[in-house]
């Protein structure tokens, strides 16, 4: 099994503004120290061509979409809280709205599958309405690949 996860962010101002230009300049960086890290498998991208073009979805308002897929929970939270992408977490408040409700979810998928963002989407809701369980989960409450691959659907992706 591998990880899929996605996370979202309300943009301060237009991706294109000059208060987003710093947040855009490290993209392409971040983007590549993820491609590089042990365990990453793929992440959505909204150009081939161009490593700065954001992933800004229309869900009611605009948002920067992060998704992507792993080999395990330890390799993406390697990426995400022992890397330099540390770093720019931690300014995330200068270019991002805060959020009360969650902003990012996980949850296995089988090996070599690619998950639709309608999906990930969908199992943001879910994790929202319902509460982390094996198909949404969060790094603070998360669950075994081995809980999600006795699931119903799971079962049904392996026949």
């Amino acid at each position: 099994m591998h990880l899929a996860q996605l996370n979202i962010a309300h943009l301060r101002a237009p991706v294109d503004s000059a208060e987003l230009a710093e947040f855009v300049a490290l993209l392409e960086p971040m983007n590549d120290l993820a491609d590089r890290s042990p365990g990453f498998v793929w992440r959505l991208k909204e150009s081939d061509v161009d490593p700065t073009a954001t992933v800004v979805h229309d869900y009611g308002d605009h948002l920067l979409v992060n998704f992507s897929v792993w080999e395990s929970r330890d390799a993406l939270w390697d990426y995400v809280y022992r890397s330099g992408h540390l770093d720019v977490l931690r300014r995330r408040k200068e270019w991002f709205h805060r959020v009360a409700e969650p902003y990012t979810v996980m949850w296995w998928i089988p090996e070599g599958d690619l998950p639709s963002l309608d999906e990930a989407m969908r199992r943001l809701e879910r994790l929202r309405t319902e509460g982390p369980g094996p198909e949404a989960f969060t790094f603070k409450d998360s669950y075994a690949s081995s809980e999600a691959a006795n699931l119903p659907a799971a079962a049904e992706a392996r026949k």
